[in-house]
This record gives C-alpha cells, structure tokens and sequence, in this order.
C-alpha cells in the first residue's frame, strides 16, 4: 500500500518593488506599504514595511517559504496599513515550469487588482525554486510517488494524475512572420 506523500519545494521569493499603489482608487498610498507572499492558506511571509516610498515602495526583501508540489499559483498581496490595496495570482509555471531548471532566477512583474477587480498598481519580484532544501513528507519503509523518488521536481502534475508525456504538451517559442 502506497503512503501519502507531502511534499514540497523551497522557493525564494524577492519582493523588489510596486509602482502605482492607490487607496480608493485615486488616492496614492503615503507610506507604510508592505507585501504579504502566500504560497497556501497556511503558509504566508510578509516584507518590512516601506515607511518612505508612497506610491512606489520598495523592499528588496528576500522571502524563503515552502511551495507545496500540488499549488497552482502563489498569491501576492499589497497592504497599507492594515488595508488590502491590491493582488496578484502568480501561476507557478511562470517560475517553476518543467523547462525551466532549479536554481534558475525568474523576474517577474504582475498588474495588481483591487478587491473589485480593478487596476491597482504593479508588483516587481523574483523567484528561484531552491535545488536544494526540498520537504519530504516520506515515511520509511513504504514506496513513494514520483513526487518523492530522487527523480526532479519539474512542476505542477496534470488534474486526472496521467503522466505529462502521455498529453502531447508542446513548448513552443514563437517566431517573427512577415506576410
């Protein structure tokens, strides 16, 4: 009988900057800006607070946290104060994808929206899935799924458990046409 798995990768998430942050939606923010990274309902970090920057806050802040094999995104959330400003959901494919290696450092930038949906200011960051420091939720003596076989991480397995190779998944690079 097979054991339950749960397992996890590590990520460092660097929250760099936001541009453009309003309150009610024409207000700019004055200060006290702060960003909170979750990777599940569980497991959250949150940046310093930005005492000077207003509007365009900046942290450079480095956030170490788990990534759960199983997540689909991460969310990123701008506060103010005690009050939600805006959010982002990040799919972990634009980081952690299976043509992308450990270690590899994505910069990414996301349009953050307000709890109506509406445009509110953009987040800077970047991710790195760690090669090493992975979680392992594997008790002995049982077998393990692929998941937790020594074999490498390369994202998010498909919904109805069927292997990758087995859906015709292409990676396509686009190309310049003239007519």
């Amino acid at each position: 009988m097979e054991k339950p798995c749960n397992s996890s990768k590590v990520i460092e998430v660097t929250v760099i900057s936001a541009e453009g942050l309003l309150l009610n939606r024409k207000k700019p923010v004055k200060k006290n800006a702060c960003v909170v990274v979750r990777s599940d309902p569980f497991n959250s970090r949150s940046t310093g607070m930005d005492r000077e920057g207003g509007s365009y806050p900046s942290w450079n802040e480095k956030l170490v946290m788990e990534l759960p094999v199983r997540a689909r995104f991460i969310t990123v959330e701008a506060h103010s104060g005690s009050k939600l400003i805006g959010t982002a959901n990040i799919p972990v494919s634009d980081f952690a994808g299976g043509y992308l290696p450990e270690n590899y450092l994505s910069f990414l930038s996301y349009r953050l929206r307000n709890a109506n949906g509406e445009k509110n200011g953009i987040i800077n960051l970047s991710v790195k899935v760690k090669g090493e420091g992975a979680k392992s939720g594997c008790g002995g003596g049982g077998s393990c799924t692929a998941s937790c076989s020594g074999r490498p991480w390369t994202g998010v397995p498909p919904v109805d458990g069927s292997k990758v190779s087995d859906l015709g998944i292409v990676t396509g690079i686009p190309v310049r046409y003239r007519y």
